[in-house]
């Protein structure tokens, strides 16, 4: 009989369709002081996670002197429902003008729903880009978790 950690592991493809339906990703990493240093937000899911934030954020900060985070997505009101998805990632800081566009733009895509009020809020991203940095998530440990595949049984 798989162990009870096997049934509720997720596949990739669950993985992946879960990190597409959810909206946001709470990040950790690690303060001047050695402490995490947890911030919610929004990202463009895929084999990496994107997002964008200010580039005189202290997550920012955090990352250049260590470029590693750990994400976490979740969901469920009860602990049937519970499903989530940790990932331990290497962090690339995207900083040029064109990139961190591309991000914003990708962002904006995503939440607002419609590629016509994506285009036309580009100049809104265009000005932001300069005050911005891409933040590139590239896992390198993954731990899924679904209790609604045991059914309600434990």
């Amino acid at each position: 009989m798989a162990s009870r950690r096997e049934l509720i592991r997720m596949t990739d493809a669950e993985v992946a369709g879960f990190l597409a339906a959810e909206r946001t990703m709470s990040v950790a990493t690690l303060g001047p002081g050695g402490r995490p240093h947890l911030v919610p937000l929004w990202f463009v899911p895929g084999p990496t996670l994107s997002t964008w934030t200010y580039g005189s954020s202290q997550k920012v900060a955090n990352l250049r002197r260590d470029p590693r985070a750990t994400v976490l997505v979740e969901a469920g009101e009860s602990y049937e429902e519970l499903r989530g998805v940790s990932m331990e990632c290497d962090v690339a800081l995207v900083e040029d003008e064109a990139g961190v566009v591309r991000i914003g733009s990708a962002l904006l895509h995503r939440y607002s729903g419609s590629e016509e009020a994506a285009t036309a809020a580009a100049q809104f991203v265009r000005a932001q880009a300069a005050k911005r940095v891409g933040l590139v998530f590239t896992p390198t440990r993954v731990t899924s978790w679904d209790h609604r595949k045991l059914a309600g049984t434990y």
